[in-house]
């Protein structure tokens, strides 16, 4: 047994007491680092600089300061977090995070909730993590803003299955909004026609009047009130056509010393402002396309960067990383510090296709790899994540692209390139990215902090056989043939029977009417135009075409009350006749209408011709 002295004890005693109090100042220095974190982000600084030319060329990168104008101020007062409900999750930290989210475009073909049920685990097991949200009509906006529903809107009750199907399937909800152009679908209506960047076109808002901020908070507001899991938003401000143009966009230019690009940035910075301070921990993304002309030292000056991440989106199927290099290097210098892709699976390849072009989007994606590869030689950003557009439309007046059951082929073939390509996540590679268009490769500069620097990197895998054969297997088909835009077997994944239906429709509909009204003998010689307008025919030779006709007609009505059938199943009714109309009717009403005539002609048991 051992005996302590009190010395000792006394020493022990001092000891403890020691370590208690450094374990009390790290707490308290832990808890003190939280509380001004957000408060510390949040903070910028106001800048006055020289007037200079706002629009630099595409990849500037000079040190130009940019227009007279504050920096994007949000006082600590303001910011306010999200109230927490029961079973709400609090915002978690996604920002080293590479994000795959898969656009669903429901400004046309919306599905039914039934559908995404049946494909959220698709999502998932095929390797992506997220959806970005376009809603557009289908969002259920209510009291003044009700005028923006369409009549199959969602309901409430909707967008909270869909939010919690994916949290299920572990993936983020991230909801879009449009807030400059793309907003046809607000400014088509006569209340707010007043609203226009130019009276004739619903394309963009005027950033002039007050009215269009209120309305952007209201509309903000109410898909933010719905979607408290998210800890994401997409502002669209892509291709705000016509700015500029309007009576009071060339009156505020002329009377501030201003252009196009100060009145851009200026909205921008309102959006953001009211959405940083409204929402705490609220992460924004928008389309870049119209930073691309923006000089650095403009966009460095309007303090954007603080609140938002661009989204580099290019579709084309083979580009270079040093197409991109010029724009990440001006977004470096302006002050981001990460920045997203976009590529596409479908819906960039014609405003009316009805069938994706596999290699095409393939070889979109094995260009995005490259970029990927590139990226930490190009700029000093990181990546956080890629979007794989799905457009379902052009615009909102455009016609119907690819179904999106007929495009989960090719979604499958590009998150699984993905998946398979990707370089090794950030925290094996020092901020290594997902992006861009590029320089001319050349040695990370002197400069750059030595966290910033890639390790070596492998060679991205892309779309091998293996990656093929996983997709082939998820998918249940024997082959595919990425030239001719097809896959062979029955299939097994939702919507598989839209996809084959659509395929017939594309490769035999047409093609058998038209020989069967242009290049059968008998109806050119006996059943003529001429003959049907004045009604007159000889039985016998009509009889020698008829049978043939009318089993033409009734095999493809037949066909076309399946696929009505399953569409239904997925779809709303205006979505299921608008494709009908389309992509059906065109063809197969011309073989209705002579069905008709033959039909009348010859129970007239020939008759006189009709003068």
């Amino acid at each position: 047994m051992c005996v302590c002295s009190p010395g000792m004890a006394f020493q022990r005693s001092h000891r403890l007491n020691l370590l208690r109090l450094v374990v009390l100042l790290l707490v308290a220095l832990a808890g003190i680092k939280f509380f001004f974190r957000d408060s510390f982000t949040l903070e910028l600084h106001k800048h006055v600089s020289k007037d200079s030319e706002f629009w630099g060329d595409a990849g500037d990168t000079g040190q130009d300061t940019g227009p007279q104008s504050q920096a994007l101020e949000v006082p600590a007062a303001k910011i306010t977090a999200l109230r927490q409900e029961p079973g709400q999750q609090v915002p978690r930290d996604v920002s080293a995070t590479e994000m795959r989210l898969v656009h669903l475009d429901l400004k046309g073909a919306a599905p039914r909730v039934s559908y995404l049920e049946q494909v959220f685990p698709l999502l998932s097991q095929l390797g992506a993590n997220g959806i970005l949200i376009e809603y557009e009509d289908m969002f259920p906006f209510k009291g003044e803003l009700e005028i923006l529903r369409s009549p199959y809107a969602y309901s409430e009750e909707d967008i909270e299955r869909i939010q919690q199907l994916a949290e299920l399937h572990k993936l983020e909800v991230v909801p879009l909004v449009q807030t400059f152009g793309h907003v046809e679908f607000i400014l088509k209506h006569e209340k707010y026609q007043h609203l226009r960047e130019v009276e004739r076109f619903p394309n963009s808002f005027n950033p002039h009047v007050p009215d269009t901020l209120a309305l952007l908070k209201s509309i903000l507001s109410q898909v933010m009130e719905k979607h408290r899991r998210s800890t994401w938003i997409h502002i669209g401000a892509d291709e705000v056509f016509h700015l500029g143009e309007g009576m009071d966009s060339k009156n505020w230019m002329s009377h501030n010393k201003g252009d196009t690009g100060t009145m851009y940035l200026k909205h921008i910075k309102e959006v953001l402002g009211f959405i940083a301070a409204q929402y705490w921990g609220l992460r924004a993304l928008m389309w870049d396309d119209m930073l691309r002309k923006i000089s650095a030292g403009a966009l460095r000056e309007s303090g954007i960067a603080k609140h938002v991440s661009p989204v580099v989106w290019f579709y084309a199927p083979d580009f270079e990383a040093e197409q991109i290099g010029p724009f990440l290097a001006k977004y470096a210098e302006s002050g981001f510090d990460a920045v997203w892709f976009a590529s596409a699976f479908k819906g960039t390849t014609g405003p009316a296709q009805s069938w994706p072009p596999l290699s095409y989007h393939l070889k979109n994606h094995l260009s995005w790899l490259k970029v990927m590869q590139a990226l930490p030689r190009l700029a000093p950003l990181r990546c956080q994540g890629i979007v794989l557009t799905g457009w379902q439309r052009y615009d909102h007046y455009s016609v119907l692209c690819e179904l999106l059951p007929v495009g989960i082929p090719s979604l499958a073939i590009c998150l699984q390139t993905l998946v398979n390509g990707e370089p090794p996540p950030p925290c094996c590679q020092h901020r290594a990215s997902l992006h861009g268009r590029a320089h001319p490769p050349s040695p990370p500069p002197s400069g750059w902090p030595r966290a910033l620097l890639p390790l070596s990197l492998p060679s991205p895998g892309g779309f091998t056989e293996e990656t093929k054969r996983k997709v082939l297997d998820t998918l249940g088909f024997q082959s595919m043939q990425l030239e001719q835009s097809t896959c062979e077997g029955r299939g097994a994944f939702p919507g598989v029977e839209i996809y084959h239906m659509v395929e017939q429709v594309n490769s035999h509909l047409k093609e058998s009417i038209l020989k069967a009204l242009e290049e059968e003998s008998a109806i050119k010689g006996w059943f003529s135009p001429y003959h049907r307008k004045r009604q007159f025919g000889n039985p016998r030779n009509l009889e020698s075409f008829g049978s043939k006709v009318l089993k033409l007609h009734e095999d493809w009505e037949s066909f076309v009350h399946d696929l009505r059938a399953h569409l239904e199943r997925v779809y709303f009714p205006d979505t299921v006749e608008e494709w009908l109309e389309e992509n059906i009717n065109p063809y197969l009403d011309q073989l209705r209408d002579l069905v008709r005539d033959y039909q009348a002609i010859i129970r007239l048991n020939a008759r006189p011709k009709v003068m």
